[in-house]
């Protein structure tokens, strides 16, 4: 390697921080220099590169493709020297695993398993957060997510941990032997919905309906939106995978299902490479998958 070749770290760090923060004062604030200072340093690495990284539109900022696609780089190696410092200097060793994932998911699936994993690794501590915000792993932060979508997601790395299907539910002691048919006939029945998300609200507008015309919705934490469905409290999104067993015994009707290819739960990590402890767990959560229940 050529080291002359490369621009001032000070810049790489400049650039890497405002794709991280969003704006000139975050990525600032994060470096502990001013938002001037922050402009400065992408100037010159502009003109160094023969580039534009940044388009500036009024007080905003964006990053260009080339920006984006040298940022994303960047924020990789930046994270693997992180690590790296962590691991031989032992700063990481102590520090607990940080995980994330919906509540729904944390109380069906994960939740109930974690003692396996202590049993297998006492020397790992756990943090687990169960929240419905998207929260991006980061060095000396979230180590890991566990997000349901179909995968592919910008910046991050992403492994299909669960297939599963999107299903909208209800018990059938609330829909009787005549459920709705159409999403516009599950307008009339209360519905229930995951607090701080508006997945009801987005899959009605994926079926080109408001949700301002249903008759009432409740939010609740992820993990209690399965118990008010199964106690005929409203209609709900899951993921087929956490009551399949009662659509086959006819204890909760399947109204509605998006099969799209690839969807399902997914392990999300940053590009690089992941601490012991992360790795540990990884493979431990395909092993779970593999063995079933």
């Amino acid at each position: 390697m050529n080291w002359t070749d490369l621009p001032p770290l000070s810049a790489l760090r400049a650039l890497a921080a405002l794709a991280e923060e969003g704006s000139m004062t975050g990525a600032g604030r994060a470096l502990n220099v001013t938002h001037a200072a922050i402009g400065q340093q992408i100037r010159a690495l502009e003109d160094r590169l023969g580039l534009a990284l940044i388009a500036r539109t009024g007080r905003s900022v964006e990053l260009t493709p080339d920006g984006r696609m040298l940022a994303e780089t960047l924020r990789a190696a930046f994270g693997s020297i992180a690590e790296a410092v962590e691991a031989v200097s032992g700063q990481g060793a102590a520090r607990p695993l940080q995980i994330t994932t919906t509540p729904m998911f944390a109380g069906q699936w994960l939740v109930p398993r974690l003692g396996d994993f202590s049993e297998l690794y006492p020397d790992i501590g756990l943090m687990v957060n169960p929240s419905p915000e998207l929260v991006r792993p980061e060095p000396g932060g979230i180590d890991i997510a566990i997000r349901f979508g179909s995968g592919g997601w910008p910046g991050v790395e992403s492994e299909l941990l669960l297939p599963s299907s999107y299903v909208i539910v209800a018990a059938r002691r609330l829909v009787g032997d005549t459920p709705p048919r159409t999403a516009a006939e599950m307008l009339s029945f209360p519905w229930l919905q995951q607090l701080g998300t508006s997945e009801v609200a987005d899959w009605l507008l994926r079926q080109g309906l408001i949700a301002s015309r249903m008759r009432r919705i409740t939010e609740m934490p992820g993990n209690l939106v399965l118990d008010g469905v199964r106690r005929g409290h409203g209609i709900a999104a899951s993921t087929r995978a956490f009551v399949e067993a009662e659509i086959a015994a006819g204890e909760l009707v399947l109204l509605a299902e998006d099969d799209s290819p690839g969807q399902g739960y997914h392990i999300v990590t940053r590009a690089g490479v992941l601490r012991p402890a992360a790795r540990a767990f990884v493979a431990w959560l395909r092993e779970q998958v593999q063995q079933g229940d």
